[in-house]
């Protein structure tokens, strides 16, 4: 029998939900999107993620992934959501909005990576492994051995005296108005320094902008090899699934 899964992945632009085959990380059906509330505070998200489950009619387990750090289930950053999910506590919040259902809540990028190593890139599940999803900020996932390395937050890394994320995130690329030639150049100063410290066997890049890879890895100047994410924007969805079919709670 197919094993089934239901993951939601919660962004700065959009909430988005699938059924997910666990045997192969394909989706089942057709992906459910609506806009993030403004402001993306915990009730309205909460409210959100209802919503998406009452559309697809799901009633069985969930993940959840939030742009934030998840310990012991208390939400410690808020970098790309509302300043007031910090020290919220995840499994009280979704228990009083999707109730008599088991709720699985970790960070997105998190998620990401472990979808990479089950059904994406290969190296992913060899030796020590960086992803990072470029979008609104920098996600990151530490693997050694497709093992997760929890709530890194490579992105807000300090490089040149600047935030990783505050110039290099695709959101910045966009903002500064500049080409993939000099975007990349920027990516390659956040690689180069995550590189001198934590000397990976690879690079993993996602998120949407891993669709145009072709037009900026190539460009970028580290030594390690850098991989474009295979799952791209489906890693989140994939990867919340997965927690929630394996209970994992950070």
């Amino acid at each position: 029998m197919t094993r089934i899964g239901f993951g939601i992945d919660v962004g700065g632009s959009g909430i988005k939900g699938a059924r997910v085959d666990l045997d192969t990380g394909e989706f089942i059906g057709d992906r459910i999107k609506i806009l993030t509330p403004k402001p993306a505070t915990p009730e309205a998200i909460a409210q959100t993620c209802a919503e998406i489950l009452r559309i697809a009619q799901w009633h069985g387990p969930v993940g959840i992934t939030l742009p934030s750090v998840i310990k012991n289930q208390f939400v410690l950053s808020a970098a790309n959501i509302d300043p007031s999910w910090i020290g919220i506590n995840v499994g009280e919040l979704f228990a009083q909005h999707l109730a008599e259902r088991d709720v699985c809540v970790l960070n997105d990028a998190d998620a990401a990576g472990l979808a990479e190593a089950r059904y994406g890139v290969p190296d992913a599940a060899k030796g020590a492994t960086v992803l990072l999803t470029f979008g609104t900020g920098i996600g990151s996932a530490l693997l050694i051995d497709g093992v997760l390395y929890p709530n890194t937050e490579l992105g807000h890394m300090i490089v040149g005296g600047r935030e990783a994320e505050s110039f290099a995130s695709s959101a910045a690329k966009d903002r500064d108005e500049i080409g993939y030639t000099k975007w990349a150049a920027r990516v390659s100063e956040v690689l180069c320094e995550i590189e001198r410290l934590f000397n990976p066997a690879t690079f993993i890049v996602g998120g949407g902008i891993s669709r145009k890879a072709d037009k900026w890895v190539p460009k970028l100047s580290c030594s390690t090899p850098v991989v474009p994410a295979k799952l791209r924007n489906r890693a989140g969805i994939v990867g919340a699934a997965m927690a929630a079919e394996q209970n994992l709670k950070p």
